[in-house]
């Protein structure tokens, strides 16, 4: 009997800002369970192209990508499991970005919602900022990726993508497979720690926003016992009523895996400063593990890149074989074998 295809999972995370609990628990932490489940073909980019969508400093921009890249390896993606690479080693990202900006309506692109907010913050707006669904498209097109890890936030973008590989198929012959969004319910919303109503940002203005996957362990447990917190003094999960210790709530359910209500009663008739306390040291303990793992990488820079590109010498056969087939498809002249 012939075995069933694997259906193919691509994510990835922009090097910019600090990769903190909520792209973990929301993010990378899902990717690893979906790697480790064995079901899937599994592709983790660190998508730098993207992270040039606004301006960047070279030399803190290189050292962001060896960043994240060493994050997911510590974290738990494992090179022997999934293709781990960096966007830009690939050239067919670009290439196949620039062609779907070439059926994609102009309105389409200035409706995105994350188009409006970051546009709203520039000064003067950069193509590259319109264009980053498009090459996010391309990202996803090129491996016929069937399913993608995303926050509710990148929906928009994840409907783009499909609109546009059908509006090409339907114009070229069948090409690329419709991608569906796989949106993580728990863990995917861990609010700021200094204003519940926010998502935790990973570009926030306050460092008091975030735990950093990378924060000392005197730095948790200075943010957290920092992190504001409701007014009266139960440990009680109410997203109306009580949103910042509803968030801490969560945290602490994510790294110990215990039930919220079950927490709830441990702190009954306890109050917020006990909490806190013990969070941050669950916090640091959890965190542990990937420094560990982080630091190890770090003192081997080359160990990393060898890993990095033995993974996108494997994700550009797959890319070239698609780009390939799109340049015959849209009249491209190929040149010789």
């Amino acid at each position: 009997m012939e075995t069933e295809k694997k259906k193919t999972i691509f994510s990835g995370v922009a090097p910019s800002g600090n990769i903190h609990i909520g792209n973990y628990f929301g993010a990378i932490k899902q990717w690893v369970d979906l790697q480790n489940s064995g079901d899937y073909r599994t592709i983790f980019c660190v998508v730098d192209e993207h992270a040039i969508t606004v301006p960047q400093d070279p030399k803190k921009l290189r050292a962001k990508i060896m960043e994240v890249a060493a994050l997911y390896l510590s974290a738990g993606i494992d090179p022997s499991k999934s293709l781990v690479f960096i966007q830009s080693h690939v050239s067919e990202h670009a290439e196949l970005g620039w062609i779907l900006n070439t059926i994609t309506p102009l309105g389409e692109l200035q409706r995105m919602t994350q188009f409006k907010d970051k546009s709203g913050k520039q000064k003067s707006i950069l193509a590259g900022l319109l264009n980053y669904p498009t090459l996010m498209a391309a990202d996803i097109l090129l491996y016929r990726t069937d399913l993608v890890p995303v926050g509710e936030d990148q929906l928009q973008h994840i409907e783009l993508t499909r609109e546009l590989a059908k509006k090409f198929n339907a114009r070229f012959g069948e090409t690329f497979v419709i991608p569906e969004p796989m949106i993580n319910k728990t863990g995917a919303r861990i609010m700021g720690l200094d204003n519940p109503k926010n998502k935790m940002s990973k570009s926030a203005e306050s460092p008091n926003n975030f735990i950093a996957l990378l924060d000392s362990p005197e730095t948790i447990r200075k943010k957290i016992k920092v992190a504001v917190t409701d007014s009266g003094s139960e440990i009680r999960y109410d997203k109306e009523k009580k949103p910042a210790v509803s968030n801490l709530l969560t945290i602490y359910s994510l790294f110990t895996g215990k039930a919220i209500e079950e927490i709830e009663k441990e702190y009954g008739g306890k109050g917020y400063a006990e909490f806190k306390k013990d969070l941050a040291e669950i916090a640091v303990e959890g965190l542990s593990p990937i420094q560990a793992k982080y630091k190890e990488l770090e003192e081997n820079p080359d160990a990393l890149m060898s890993i990095l590109k033995k993974g996108a010498e494997k994700a550009k056969e797959s890319a070239s074989l698609t780009m390939s087939d799109v340049r015959e498809k849209i009249g491209f002249v190929l040149p010789l074998p």
